[in-house]
């Protein structure tokens, strides 16, 4: 006869606490979603007449947010960029420093990783379809930050940089969309087993 007890998730957690809690836990969690945010932002490729790059770094931040709940995403968006601007050289293609004219979508990615850590407190990383609505707002999040970023920091028109910063990563991004609505709500399932 098997002793072993399926792992029940309780109304307002994340996938994050079903770790045993401890101040460790925490520490830990946050210092991985900077470094696995850090780490996805070097799977880059540039995009031609665009000076932001196609990255693995926000759907790192929008996973982060949604498995670690508002607080620890908010804190490990924070420790990233922090870093980032400190020289940390672990923004996109090994950037570091504000100057950049992408990182108005770090920023961002920031309050997205907040928004979406909110959302799966409350459920939203359970379904696909639910998952798909987060990400959807995550990624809209980003975009409303980092377009008009781009554009003060370069000068572009509003028309030139949501053509530079915004549509050709729509695709991309409801790819990114599109594995987090298979990931997040297939490890929900998993623990439940």
């Amino acid at each position: 006869m098997s002793t072993a007890t399926a792992t029940v998730a309780r109304p307002g957690e994340v996938l994050a606490d079903l770790l045993p809690a401890s101040r460790v836990r925490d520490v830990a969690l946050v210092v991985g979603g900077a470094a696995l945010t850090g780490l996805a932002a070097q799977l880059s490729v540039p995009v031609p007449g665009s000076p932001v790059p196609v990255t693995g770094q926000t759907f790192a931040a929008l996973l982060v947010g949604t498995a670690l709940g508002a607080r620890r995403g908010f804190l490990s968006l924070a420790l990233y960029a922090l870093a980032g601007v400190a020289g940390v050289p672990w923004f996109a293609g090994g950037g570091s420093g504000a100057a950049a004219p992408s990182f108005g979508y770090v920023l961002g990615m920031l309050l997205a990783s907040t928004v979406v850590g909110a959302l799966a407190r409350r459920g939203a990383d359970r379904s696909v379809l639910r998952t798909a609505g987060a990400m959807l707002l995550g990624e809209a999040i980003i975009y409303a930050i980092g377009v008009p970023y781009l554009a003060l920091a370069t000068g572009m028109s509003a028309t030139t940089a949501i053509a530079a910063g915004l549509t050709p990563f729509l695709i991309g991004d409801a790819l990114k969309a599109a594995l987090a609505m298979g990931l997040l709500p297939t490890a929900w399932q998993l623990v439940r087993k």
